[in-house]
Parts: structure tokens; sequence; C-alpha cells
């Protein structure tokens, strides 16, 4: 009898990892059919190109409605007249300016593991370069822990685009632009982090968990043939006991970090690479120190502080809380148990 309540909870056991296992590679196959119908869904316009759902509000506007509003609630009598009058002076003066006045146009990156926010990124970007000139200026507001290589290598590139027109890009890291949110900043031509704000982390790191041992316990086989001596090296559930295996993993590691540094040497030249692509962060205090930063401040101020010599106007996009946004989010937990991560 007690051998058939061991061979019952065996067999429970192969059961529940199998269907674990089921159960992830359809979730997988949801995500990708479900990525395809969105990739194909999108609203189009006459030429055919997709439309995301991107507004672009006049930011100077916004910024004069609400000084107007919080004067009528504080100001009365002499002072709102004074009010009004002086600000009805300096609407003149702007309508006579309006050639002379510079654009600054403030774009938001808010970042996952994944980067998936760079496709909306590179269609902004496409807009400003149809129409954008040599004085404008385009800030981003950065927001971003890291993630994948190959996601934070195409955001950058997008930024690049910005860089190889000879438009003036600035960065503002309110929070945090850490390892991939690091490759995205340094691109800027000069970088704004507030006092807290963590940046840096210039290093690369890969971690999975293996249920090798596992499966061997309950005697579940795990077949793999490849083409190729490195064509896979260490994996989630193959025997990663194999020396030379994980000698190479780790120089694929060290490889990509090599090109990460590289990168960051060739925007920001003043850095001391050597001293900071130890994978620590700073704050935004330190990161000055060690050249990370040019300024210490919030996006808020650098936009106010150029509302009087330029109008500025936002691209703010519309997040989505529905079965897209849920699949997106759990397809994070796999992603991070695969491949590099910065």
């Amino acid at each position: 009898m007690q051998d058939f309540f061991l061979d019952c909870l065996a067999f429970g056991a192969k059961s529940s990892f199998v269907f674990i296992l089921f159960s992830l590679l359809t979730f997988v196959c949801v995500y990708a059919t479900v990525r395809a119908l969105n990739l194909g869904s999108g609203r189009k316009d006459d030429s055919g190109a997709l439309l995301e759902n991107i507004s672009v509000v006049n930011l100077s506007e916004e910024y004069r409605s609400a000084k107007k509003e919080v004067a009528s609630k504080i100001f009365s009598g002499k002072e709102m007249e004074n009010f009004r009058k002086s600000e009805k002076d300096r609407e003149k003066k702007d309508k006579q300016k309006q050639e002379e006045r510079k654009r600054l146009f403030v774009l938001s990156f808010d970042g996952d593991i994944s980067a998936t926010q760079a496709d909306v990124l590179g269609r902004e970007i496409d807009a400003l370069l149809s129409i954008v000139e040599q004085q404008d200026e385009v800030m981003l507001r950065l927001n971003s822990p890291g993630g994948s290589v190959i996601g934070y290598g195409y955001a950058a590139s997008q930024l690049m685009r910005l860089r190889s027109r000879g438009i003036r890009l600035t960065v503002c890291v309110d929070k945090v632009a850490a390892s991939g949110g690091y490759m995205m900043a340094c691109i800027a031509n000069y970088i704004v982090a507030a006092p807290f704000a963590i940046v840096g982390s210039i290093g690369v790191v890969a971690e999975f968990p293996n249920f090798h041992r596992l499966m061997d316990k309950l005697n579940i086989d795990y077949e793999q043939e490849t083409a190729g001596q490195y064509k896979r090296t260490l994996s989630v559930f193959g025997d990663n006991s194999s020396p030379e295996a994980r000698k190479k993993f780790r120089e694929d590691l060290e490889r990509c970090h090599v090109l990460f540094k590289n990168h960051i040497s060739k925007f920001r030249p003043q850095i001391k690479i050597d001293e900071v692509a130890t994978g620590e962060f700073w704050h935004g205090t330190d990161a000055m120190m060690h050249h990370l930063v040019d300024e210490i401040g919030t996006s808020n101020e650098f936009i106010t502080s150029k509302l009087d010599f330029a109008d500025v106007y936002e691209f703010r996009v519309k997040k989505d809380k529905g079965i897209k946004h849920l699949v997106s989010k759990m397809s994070v937990l796999l992603k991070k148990a695969t491949g590099q991560v910065l």
C-alpha cells in the first residue's frame, strides 16, 4: 500500500511538471499570435502607414493655462489686473518674435526588460525628422532600469538617428537610467539627472533557472540536437556541467560588455570607462562626479527653463491596460529567464 501511494505521488509530480511545461509553451504560442495580430491590426492612414495612439500636445499652452488658473484663484483686484496686463504684453512679444522662437519636442520612454517602447520611439522620431530644424531641440524623459541587449541596442539606435542629423538631444533622468537605460542616455548631447536618480550599472548579466536535476529525479528526458559547436551552451533544461560550454558562455558575456563600454566611450569620451564599467550604479550627484551626467535637475525644471524662448510640444502615448498590456507583462517573466540582460 505504501508503494502504491509513493507511485501515485511520483506520477502526480511528473504530471504537474509536464503540465507546467505545456502551459509555458502554450503561452509562448498565444503571445506570438497576439503580437502578430496586434502588429497587423493597427489603424492605417491613406498611405498605409501604421498609426500609433500618439497625441502631440502644446505644452507651452498647457503651462500658460495652468498659470492663469492658479492666478485666478490667488490674485484679486489690482493684482489680477496687473497679471492680465503682463500676460497680454508677453503674448504680444511672443507673436512678434514667433519666427525667431525655437521649438523643444518632449518625448518619454518608460523602459521594460524588453524595451518594447522602442518601436513607438522610432515612429515618434520618424515624425520629428520630417519637420525638425537645426535650431530645434529634443528632450527625452527617460526612465528605465535596463533589460535585453537586443531591445535596448535597438532603442539606442533610434536616438542615434537624431544625433546623426545634428539635432541636439537632451536626456532627463528623474528616477533611473541604468544599464540598458544608460546605453540610451549616453547618446544625448547633454544629460540631466535628479539628485537621487539611479545612473550607471554598466555591466551585463544572464540568469535563468536550470531544471536538469529535477527532471532527472522525475525520470523526464530532455533531448536537444544542435548543428554547430556553440549553437547552445548553457540552457534552462539541459545539463550545464560542461566547463567548455560555461567558458564560452562567459566569453559571450565579456564580449557584450566590451561592446557596451565602447559604445559609452564613443559618446562620452570624458568618462574613465574602466572606473565606472563595474556594474555599479550611482545616484545623480555622485554620477556627475564620474561625468556620467552633466547637470543635476529634473525634467520639469528643464522644460520650464525653456518656456520663455521656445515653443514646447510633447508627444504622449496612451497607456494600454487591456489584454495586450497583460500579455506583454507576462512575457517579461519568460524573457528574463533567457538571453543576456544589460
